[in-house]
């Protein structure tokens, strides 16, 4: 009765050993199979609490075989606690019987699925012969974008911009140290001037137009993870109505997305179209296109699979006591008498 676990710090080895960039190939193949299966799942948007600090959601999905949750929260704030912007776990377990059969950490792997899929949608999004990315907001999801884009795409020259010196410091560092290409930028239209690839990533909680349209070159692919909740976007309406946008799910993103500033008609395309073929990604070489991307509880169920069955390969699950075991099923009272006579 003992539960795999998956804890923060055998996650963070587990990736270590393996290598970033191959468990980002790993994940991000993982997250398209199970795209590609689309109506197989039982699909809902994330049940949120929001407060004026931030938010925690709850994102259930469903197979009919297994049932999977993450529990992740969204304070902007929370660097001055010294406690980590967004925190979370994860579940999955067996429809037939609701036992749990995994639980891991998923701060950290909230990281590569969001770059993982990312990279998935930008594959059928982005201009051919793109190798240039400006990285607004330099939070801590932009190393794992930098990273992504350069293994799937083959993107190498990052332009960084955030309000935040500090923070493009340390990415600057970082990238350098993998031998990317790194200009620090003063704006965010410097950034973005000479760029085939734009992720924004602001961690801001307001309604904002970090890119308008006269920043925009021809053929851009805009990676928009950073309006993820009512209330929060990043692209000037402009910038929407003058791309093509594709989107995960498409009546989450309606309420968390960029198009939340849109109206209810506004035309997109969802991922698992485009993955399957039902819908085309990028039409011509001078086209806009923007992922809308919120994250959604599909591509976290993927991630667990994957980390459930490299740690399983590995030796990096540990067990723990968390469903009791009973003689007799229908005695949970006897486990109390139980303890007494030990």
């Amino acid at each position: 009765m003992n539960t795999p676990f998956l804890s923060a710090h055998s996650a963070a080895a587990l990736i270590s050993q393996q290598g970033l960039g191959h468990c980002l190939r790993g994940m991000r193949h993982a997250i398209a199979h199970d795209f590609k299966r689309w109506e197989q799942f039982e699909k809902s948007a994330r049940l949120a609490s929001h407060s004026a600090q931030g938010v925690i959601e709850i994102m259930p999905i469903s197979d009919r075989q297994t049932y999977g949750f993450k529990y992740v929260n969204g304070h902007p704030n929370n660097h001055r606690h010294e406690l980590p912007t967004v925190m979370a776990f994860g579940v999955l377990a067996d429809v037939k019987t609701g036992l749990p059969v995994f639980i891991s950490e998923l701060t950290l792997v909230t990281a590569l699925r969001t770059a993982a899929t990312s990279v998935l949608a930008a594959s059928h999004l982005v201009k051919p012969g793109s190798r240039s990315m400006a990285l607004i907001g330099n939070g801590a999801q932009s190393e794992f974008q930098a990273v992504a884009f350069h293994e799937a795409l083959g993107i190498d020259r990052f332009y960084l911009y955030d309000t935040d010196l500090s923070a493009t410091e340390r990415l600057t560092r970082h990238l350098n140290e993998l031998g990317f290409h790194v200009t620090r930028c003063k704006s965010v239209a410097q950034a973005v001037a000479r760029a085939d690839v734009i992720t924004t990533g602001t961690a801001s909680k307001t309604r904002a137009n970090v890119l308008t349209m006269d920043m925009l070159r021809p053929g851009v692919h805009i990676n928009a993870i950073g309006g993820d909740c009512p209330g929060k976007t990043e692209l000037h309406p402009d910038v929407l109505r003058n791309a093509r946008v594709c989107v995960e799910y498409e009546p989450q993103t309606r309420i968390e997305g960029e198009i939340q500033q849109m109206p209810s008609d506004f035309p997109v395309i969802q991922l698992w179209e485009v993955l399957t073929g039902f819908a085309l990604g990028r039409t011509d070489a001078d086209q806009i296109t923007v992922f809308d991307s919120v994250g959604f509880a599909l591509e976290d169920f993927s991630a667990l699979r994957y980390m459930h069955q490299l740690a399983q390969d590995h030796g990096e699950l540990e067990y723990l006591s968390l469903i009791p075991e009973l003689p007799d099923p229908k005695n949970l009272y006897g486990l109390l008498t139980q303890l007494e006579a030990a």
